[in-house]
């Protein structure tokens, strides 16, 4: 289940009640994206809070860019989440498709690359696993709880994405918009075919889709919103002729068939977007999982 983060008027309350709520409920996991130029909380700072906010599901990033950032900072962050959550930590990573996130913070557009994220990526990991990347007296720490460091898992929604990150990564982070699971179990084949060919072990297969509950035309009325306000760097026709057939709306019977679907193609997890910061959508989702 994601955290409310991509929509307006949240305050502390809403964040840590939201949090509490899904880490007593049936979810697997908590889950939280990252924008610059948005009005959604700091990815960082808020892993802080959701350590202390919970205390049983794996908190997962998906997903931060690590162009975005300092890759030592980031490193060095991300353990330090990992030390305040006892070790539930997982860090989805993802290219970004948004340019002016990467003009907001001065990073270089040439690195908006899977080579770009591979390469910060190789740096956390030689920081998580304590090697010293300059001649100072300590590495930088603090270590993280999970040995080698969080678990990592890649941002994609493409056969060549996927190939390329079987190397150095645990699993997939990817999404569906249009909840086709034979296309997605196509994309998880290449997933296992490649961390095979690699020599890894089998990759962790997780997909997302955004949901509303609802009658249908109040529920699609509820996607268009949010999909409107989150997707402001795309030209609103185009985000109005999406809408219909983006993500799903609907009843709880319904949600569950399509989560059955998914279960059929061998998705380890699902995680599922809120489209409202509404407490009333998520104790619906929590009746449709405890259910599975």
């Amino acid at each position: 289940m994601t955290m409310p983060v991509m929509e307006p008027d949240l305050d502390a309350t809403v964040l840590e009640d939201w949090a509490r709520a899904i880490d007593e409920g049936p979810f697997s996991s908590l889950c939280w994206g990252e924008r610059i130029t948005f009005e959604n909380p700091d990815n960082l700072t808020l892993l802080g809070a959701l350590a202390a906010w919970t205390h049983r599901v794996r908190l997962v990033t998906t997903v931060i860019v690590p162009q975005l950032h300092d890759p030592v900072m980031l490193a060095k962050a991300l353990a330090t989440g990992d030390l305040l959550c006892g070790g539930r930590l997982t860090v989805g990573v993802g290219v970004g498709g948004r340019d002016e996130d990467y003009r907001a913070v001065g990073a270089d557009l040439a690195s908006q690359t899977m080579r770009g994220m591979a390469d910060r990526v190789a740096v956390m990991k030689r920081v998580w696993a304590g090697e010293k990347l300059t001649e100072s007296v300590l590495p930088v720490g603090p270590a993280p709880v999970q040995p080698g460091g969080p678990p990592l898992l890649v941002g994609s929604i493409g056969p060549k994405t996927i190939r390329s990150a079987a190397a150095w990564a645990d699993g997939l982070a990817g999404t569906t918009l249009d909840l086709d699971a034979a296309k997605q179990g196509e994309l998880f084949d290449v997933a296992r075919d490649a961390w095979a060919r690699a020599g890894r072990p089998a990759p962790h297969l997780m997909t997302s889709f955004w949901f509303a509950f609802g009658e249908a035309e109040q529920a699609r009325a509820q996607m268009h919103r949010h999909l409107r306000r989150y997707m402001n760097w795309i030209p609103a026709e185009y985000v109005d002729a999406m809408a219909p057939t983006t993500g799903w709306a609907g009843t709880e019977d319904e949600l569950l068939a399509v989560l059955r679907k998914f279960e059929g193609i061998g998705t380890d997890e699902v995680q599922l977007i809120t489209t409202s910061s509404d407490l009333d959508q998520l104790r619906r989702a929590a009746d449709v999982v405890g259910r599975l």
